[in-house]
């Protein structure tokens, strides 16, 4: 670890406050499984709203708990958890997988469903340690965790308060050159959450570095300068699951999903079609 990175896990944990809500039955569960895996040794990260809360102190009801892990690790943990009394389940093969005890759920995450930001070895390289529900963990970092959250933007789900609330507890620490290699090509998506962000704390517009906002409007001119060279793209899908089926099923544009664009095929996107579908109208 750079010393850099040594001294914002310093200052993240001495400003740490245990995560959790004691009044909620299901922090038992949560903490079986913690515990489980902790013993088993398997490697994972925690994310999702008691990671969030680590990071800002903003305690969010959730329904559940997210644990992320690299691909090649997440059978074993799913085992482990099966072992411990949980129901499991893969529920989409080509990012999430779900344990199930008394009601409560966790979710065994390894990708995206766009399938853009699998989990690597870096996410462990620069998580931070953190003590949730009295147990020693490591949490996901925060330019992974906005990375992920970036892309969600459905129409029962957005994740820009969360995005906001994390960039107001940390930009200053953040390694945006790491953030916005995450982002790639899609660098766009980073940029307009950190519009938004000078939108909503007008006060806080300083704390995003004067070289990344450079950047981004060198980038901005040029693409005004030429159209894109991939005409045939819909890029929402990356977005939204939902919202743009209409562009593809007219034939107008190609799902960025899928491969040559994305990592994801035909079958992989169908599934959580039809899958998120039928929840819809149950």
């Amino acid at each position: 670890m750079s010393s850099n990175a040594q001294g914002q896990a310093q200052q993240f944990n001495g400003a740490l406050q245990s995560a959790g809500h004691p009044a909620d039955p299901a922090i038992d569960v949560y903490r079986e499984a913690l515990q489980c895996l902790v013993k088993a040794k398997v490697p994972f990260l925690v994310g999702g709203a008691f990671a969030l809360e680590s990071y800002t102190g903003r305690v969010r009801r959730t329904k559940d708990l997210d644990l992320f892990v690299t691909p090649a690790d997440r059978v074993r943990l799913v085992q482990r958890l099966s072992d411990a009394g949980f129901r499991t389940e893969w529920r989409f093969p080509h990012w999430l997988g779900k344990a199930y005890k008394d009601d409560c759920s966790i979710d065994i995450i390894y990708s995206s469903g766009n399938g853009i930001c699998t989990v690597d070895e870096a996410w462990f390289r620069y998580a931070l340690p953190a003590e949730i529900f009295g147990i020693p963990v490591r949490v996901v970092p925060a330019e992974e965790m906005l990375w992920s959250k970036a892309f969600v933007m459905e129409r029962n789900r957005y994740d820009g308060g969360d995005i906001a609330h994390l960039l107001k507890a940390r930009a200053h620490t953040m390694d945006w050159a790491r953030l916005l290699f995450r982002f790639g090509t899609h660098w766009r998506v980073l940029f307009s959450h950190v519009i938004l962000f000078g939108f909503i704390y007008p006060e806080q517009r300083l704390r995003i570095p004067d070289w990344f906002m450079h950047e981004m409007m060198r980038r901005m001119k040029l693409d005004m300068q030429c159209l894109p060279a991939d005409r045939e793209v819909c890029q929402g899908t990356l977005l939204s699951w939902s919202q743009y089926l209409a562009d593809l099923e007219c034939g107008d544009y190609q799902d960025a999903r899928h491969v040559p664009r994305g990592k994801l095929t035909s079958g992989d996107t169908q599934h959580m079609t039809d899958v998120l579908q039928r929840e819809e109208q149950e």
